[in-house]
């Protein structure tokens, strides 16, 4: 019997899973979208629950389709969107809140008060990352101290925290596994980098108990496997890395030097810097690539948070296009004598500028604009903000 290997990919805006065989050819998928909430300017949230029904049902469908075997599974690797905040009742495996999405700016005020008290370089020096909302260390102080209740129970050891690989393993797993791999752990403001532990000192800035964390393996690891009734075979988790250095190893960016830039809802450009943590002194972050055999493999990063996004937001907000293709025909017509631009900050600014109360804007725009011209512009966007990475 031929063996096969799952491969689930949970996005910001939807969950795939595609089956592959031993030569890597695809031989089945399914893809879901699901719904995203905005409860204020700045916020952005999703329904876990909806989040692990939705990894469910793609997973069931790319085996479906690919009429493969449960049993003839030999591995499943899950990839994620990284930062993203899970908190969850350890008897129940229920959430206690809706996760806190990696473009939520709900705690740029704590980020402020952190800078203001002189804590930035010692969070860049041990985590290779900046004081800034995105990531999963001020959003896990919110929940504890906004959700009634939340904090007493965490340090009663109650709950538990995890990105959303983390929470997808332990629903797989049926409670039984609590762990993440290093390059999700990377993003948590809560990771030394260096050591590859989790720091006491920066846990006690942010008053988050240790006691919530789940354990950092390697990303080909164990990791567990699957609960029979979920899938119809006991599949062992073997893999695990954030999406975007999961498109790092997936591009063979495997030397020095070698760089990618991923296009989704946001845009990603990692550049792998080998053994050695490379400081940026362009305001990039530092982060773990990945890790194999306990041997750590560095990167700079430039993140954009809206990318793909633009699109999407021209056709769920402004439903000026019903589909996202639509909008590359839509650019190819616009009138090369109009000069409409688009600053899409709609959840702040990412890599160079990091700065979390800035909103989107449009200008240019006049009695003639179309929406052509707006679809030019959100694609424009993006190759500006690129640019701005490179340079």
């Amino acid at each position: 019997m031929p063996d096969y290997i799952l491969a689930i990919d949970q996005g910001t805006t939807s969950s795939r899973a595609i089956v592959f065989d031993v030569k890597l050819n695809p031989k089945g998928q399914g893809q879901k979208e699901f719904r995203q909430h905005f409860p204020a300017s700045g916020w952005v949230e999703h329904d876990a629950e909806e989040i692990w029904t939705s990894v469910l049902a793609v997973s069931r469908a790319a085996l479906r389709k690919a009429r493969v075997k449960p049993g003839s599974v030999r591995a499943m690797g899950i990839t994620n969107q990284r930062e993203t905040v899970v908190i969850w009742d350890r008897r129940t495996g229920k959430p206690i809140h809706r996760a806190i999405v990696w473009q939520d700016r709900r705690t740029s005020d704590i980020c402020a008060r952190l800078k203001s008290e002189g804590h930035e370089e010692l969070f860049a020096s041990r985590t290779g990352l900046l004081l800034d909302p995105y990531f999963s260390g001020t959003k896990i102080a919110w929940i504890l101290d906004k959700v009634k209740g939340a904090r007493a129970r965490a340090e009663r050891g109650e709950l538990a925290f995890g990105t959303i690989d983390s929470f997808l393993i332990w629903r797989f797993t049926a409670g039984r596994v609590h762990a993440t791999d290093a390059t999700n752990a990377s993003r948590t403001l809560l990771y030394n980098i260096h050591s590859g532990s989790w720091d006491d000192e920066l846990l006690r800035i942010l008053n988050v108990p240790r006691s919530l964390l789940p354990d950092v393996r390697d990303c080909a690891a164990d990791y567990g496997v699957t609960d029979p009734g979920l899938l119809g075979a006991a599949i062992p988790i073997s893999g695990v890395a954030g999406d975007q250095q999961a498109a790092t190893i997936g591009q063979a960016c495997f030397e020095p030097g070698m760089l990618k830039a991923t296009y989704g809802t946001g845009c990603f450009a990692l550049l792998n810097t080998g053994v050695t943590a490379v400081a940026s002194q362009n305001r990039l972050l530092t982060t773990v690539a990945y890790q194999l055999n306990g041997q750590r493999t560095y990167a700079l990063e430039g993140a954009i948070f809206i990318a793909g996004a633009a699109v999407q937001m021209l056709r769920d907000g402004l439903k000026i296009v019903r589909t996202a293709d639509e909008t590359g025909k839509l650019a190819r017509s616009a009138d090369p004598a109009q000069q409409v631009y688009l600053v899409p900050a709609f959840v702040g600014l990412g890599a160079p500028y990091w700065n979390a109360e800035a909103r989107g804007a449009i200008f240019g725009l006049t009695r003639g604009t179309t929406r052509a011209e707006l679809a030019q512009a959100a694609l424009e966007a993006v190759c500006y903000q690129t640019h701005d990475l490179l340079e």
